[in-house]
């Protein structure tokens, strides 16, 4: 009885784990969901993809994005992106893969 319970402790244990999402690294280029590959030619709202960006999220009411060199992330942060407009970073946080959203614990220059 006792390896039953714990077998069934330990099954629901690692399902727990496989189930919640954990922490993650990211690396890439901070754009808007508007110019999602980090290409700001085509919009061209500002002399730089950095004034681009920061005016297609203000303007246009754009979000701001991870640009990974594949995809592009939603970020949950709105405020902390502004600063790293067209710079790469790195994002330490929860990816939700449904919705591509990082859930943003900090942001820092990337290296």
């Amino acid at each position: 009885m006792k390896h039953l319970i714990l077998s069934l402790l330990v099954a629901g244990a690692v399902s727990a784990a496989l189930a919640a999402p954990g922490k993650q690294t990211f690396t890439g280029i901070i754009t808007d969901n508007m110019c999602a590959r980090a290409d700001h030619s085509r919009m061209r709202m500002g002399p730089t993809d950095a004034e681009c960006t920061l005016a297609c999220v203000d303007v246009h009411d754009a979000l701001y994005g991870l640009y990974d060199g594949k995809e592009l992330f939603t970020l949950s942060d709105q405020r902390t992106p502004e600063k790293f407009a067209a710079k790469r970073v790195t994002i330490i946080g929860t990816l939700d893969a449904r919705t591509r959203t990082i859930q943003v614990d900090s942001i820092t220059a990337a290296r």
